[in-house]
């Protein structure tokens, strides 16, 4: 076990993708194998916050006050109620970051600032990133060892894919050479359906090599673990959802620290 986390950021610029569900799911199946997980809300929509059961009404400090303020590890991280698993939570105060970072000396390393001083504290770090490509996406990108882009079986997914592809590219030449893609996951993909079929042969056309084997189906469960506050595999570990995320998470884990 390496003596400092693997950051992967969970990125897409296009919303409605399953980004966040793909984060909550894969993050906590992750700890559940054993891994001490923290993931980095980052979204001001908070929705990775609320997937772990948190009440955003009882937060005094944020991810916001990571970036802004530069608070340390143990002001900001919060354990929540599963297994191996620890939170750095979002609100919506997180949409004026964006603002305040504005004219700040080196502004995009101030989520890789915050994963150094965490030491050997967790195995992973994962960061769920706003659907959008500012700087909050940049900072976690700039942070991160690897990049995980869910995308839906959907020709303007397609054309998304492309561009980010392009932004991953900037980053990488400006200001994290390390950076690579750690895999492109499917989501929502529904079998009966041509399109998908279609945009699923178009993606292993382009991108085979980056290309987790698995695809996540449309499932209802997947749906309705949110509101309840739960990860899947809390709310219904055999369903078809939770077993998807299971084969992603340990091939997640193989392609990584192994």
């Amino acid at each position: 076990m390496p003596n400092k986390p693997y950051v992967i950021a969970f990125a897409n610029q296009k919303g409605g993708v399953g980004k966040t569900t793909s984060a909550v799911n894969i993050a906590s199946i992750v700890a559940e194998e054993g891994y001490k997980v923290l993931m980095l809300d980052c979204d001001p929509q908070g929705n990775t916050t609320s997937g772990f059961g948190i009440n955003k009404k009882k937060l005094t400090r944020t991810m916001y006050d990571v970036l802004i303020e530069e608070i340390r590890p143990d002001e900001a991280i919060i354990s929540t109620k599963f297994k191996n698993l620890s939170i750095v939570p979002a609100t919506i105060n997180l949409a004026g970051s964006e603002f305040d970072l504005i004219g700040e000396e080196k502004r995009e390393k101030r989520i890789s600032n915050f994963v150094k001083k965490l030491g050997d504290d967790f195995d992973y770090v994962m960061i769920d990133c706003p659907p959008s490509l500012g700087m909050l996406t940049v900072n976690a990108l700039t942070s991160a060892d690897g990049v995980i882009i869910p995308m839906q079986c959907e020709y303007y997914a397609l054309e998304g894919l492309s561009q980010l592809m392009i932004s991953i590219k900037k980053v990488k030449e400006r200001y994290n050479p390390d950076l690579r893609i750690t895999g492109i996951l499917v989501t929502m993909h529904n079998g009966r359906l041509n399109l998908s079929s279609q945009v699923l042969a178009e993606i292993k056309r382009y991108y085979a090599d980056k290309l987790f084997p698995t695809v996540i189906p449309r499932n209802v469960t997947l749906s309705e673990a949110p509101g309840f506050g739960e990860p899947i595999n809390y709310h219904d570990r055999y369903s078809k959802g939770c077993l998807a995320y299971r084969t992603v998470a340990k091939e997640l884990i193989r392609r990584t620290i192994g």
